[in-house]
């Protein structure tokens, strides 16, 4: 009689826990359930009076043309937008001419219609939006994903490319123990892709932040909000997990070949491509030139654009006049 009492009682305790776990899982899903965002909306909110769109291989191009000199050309990584360059363009913009861009799956440009996230499509793009704009030839500076476009746009178009920027860039296969942000884990997990494109915890986008920034009192809210409404742009989500996915296959492409003047900049606290990977480059790319930031991660342009723009000017205009490199 007691064990049946006992039992009765185990069994109505495990009900309630079961109906409080499913109403803490709505009440979260809820919370993180977001529709994506038109991106006319989007545009009153992130475009200034320098933004332009132009249509290149069936997208509309959100990009800005800022300043006047010797044309510098800026790329972005995952999950950002031509925002994450605001630093370097006020820095620079009196001594270059500076076009920078959405790529396709980001920012205000959006999905790319093929739904092909593969670099030798972001090459495509890149020679495709360099054509449509009359860019001959032009420094290239990109950041991770965006390193990695740049670089392999430099092997595939070298009379274009006049100089290389390589910010924490894509380039190496994953070293051992590698960290890997939460949201790229889900985005390659079997039916995640279709869950992630409508329910996004906007606490995913300040994690991914906080790894990428060396100082988190620099991570405000104000910037989680940039990257997390851009990324509610129509089509958008989907087009990340997609990214992410085609990140998997191996990184195609010789570095040894590239002969343009380059600079390596690098954060010495990057938790996703570590520094080994920035020595690699510099040992890899002839001539080329390796400056470290310590206690900086991911995103120096970011985190400290004053002092990695004034290392790219120096760069750039050294290697116009013919002299060293940095």
């Amino acid at each position: 009689m007691q064990y049946s009492k006992l039992t009765r009682q185990s069994g109505f305790a495990l009900r309630w826990l079961l109906i409080a776990i499913a109403l803490l899982i709505s009440v979260f899903v809820a919370a993180s359930y977001h529709a994506d965002i038109p991106v006319d909306d989007l545009r009153a909110e992130f475009t200034n009076q320098e933004s332009q769109f132009i249509d290149v291989l069936g997208m509309s191009v959100h990009y800005r043309d800022e300043g006047s000199g010797p044309l510098l050309v800026l790329i972005h990584g995952t999950a950002a937008s031509l925002h994450t360059w605001d630093g370097w363009v006020d820095a620079l913009q009196d001594d270059f001419r500076i076009v920078r861009l959405d790529i396709p799956a980001f920012g205000l440009t959006g999905p790319d219609p093929t739904g092909d996230y593969s670099i030798d499509r972001y090459v495509e793009f890149l020679e495709a939006f360099a054509s449509a704009l009359n860019l001959e030839s032009f420094a290239l500076a990109g950041n991770s994903l965006g390193g990695e476009i740049a670089w392999r746009y430099a092997l595939a178009h070298p009379q274009r490319v006049n100089r290389l920027v390589l910010v924490d860039a894509v380039g190496y296969a994953r070293s051992e123990g590698q960290k890997e942000n939460l949201a790229f884990k889900l985005a390659r997990t079997s039916g995640f892709k279709t869950v992630m494109s409508k329910i996004t915890p906007r606490f995913l986008y300040r994690q991914g932040l906080l790894e990428v920034y060396g100082d988190d009192s620099k991570v405000t809210e104000e910037l989680v909000d940039r990257y997390f409404r851009l990324s509610l742009r129509e089509g958008n989500r989907r087009a990340f997990a997609e990214r992410v996915i085609a990140a998997q296959v191996p990184i195609k492409g010789d570095v040894r070949n590239i002969t343009q003047p380059t600079l390596i900049l690098w954060g010495a606290d990057d938790l996703w491509i570590p520094l080994e990977h920035g020595r690699n480059f510099a040992r890899d790319i002839d001539g080329s030139q390796l400056v470290v930031y310590p206690g900086v991660g991911h995103v120096p342009m970011e985190e400290i654009p004053e002092q990695s723009a004034a290392d790219t000017r120096t760069f750039l205009l050294a290697a116009q006049d013919g002299g060293e490199a940095v």
